[in-house]
């Protein structure tokens, strides 16, 4: 092992010693507030987590978002110490989800441009009624239509 061989090896061995940064994270809760004074309940109380950068309270939307190096289950157990109905965000973007026409999706409640994420497990049946509709009305052969 000569010099630059040894170099690289207590180089690689110090970068391993060092701290590596936590990624940062943003966890979004849907929080029933029905006031500013239940939004100011929620912003102290989830500020308080450990790791937290910034929370941002929107009251109108009943969202609330931390921001930092946090971990999921402390932000929702330090939310269930005000007592309010809460989940973690449930909505996406109208464009991302897979099958935005699913019965399940649909939320009066969504913010807008705005669905509910679906599980993927979530599917569109076909039966095969459709299939001999299709055939009926072929646009390969225009005097298939068995109607006229």
């Amino acid at each position: 092992m000569g010099v630059e061989g040894t170099l690289d090896y207590i180089s690689d061995l110090l970068s391993s010693l060092k701290k590596k940064k936590k990624q940062t994270r943003t966890v979004a809760l849907k929080i029933r507030m029905d006031c500013e004074g239940c939004a100011r309940k929620v912003k102290k109380v989830l500020s308080r987590v450990k790791g937290a950068r910034s929370v941002e309270v929107d009251l109108k939307q009943q969202k609330a978002t931390v921001t930092g190096n946090v971990d999921e289950k402390k932000v929702l157990a330090a939310a269930k110490t005000t007592k309010k109905k809460l989940e973690l965000w449930p909505y996406v973007p109208y464009g991302i989800e897979a099958n935005p026409y699913v019965a399940q999706a649909y939320d009066k409640k969504a913010p807008p441009n705005n669905v509910r994420a679906v599980p993927v497990t979530t599917t569109i049946t076909e039966t095969t009624v459709d299939d001999r509709y299709t055939n009926m009305f072929s646009d390969d052969n225009p005097n298939a239509c068995s109607i006229m």
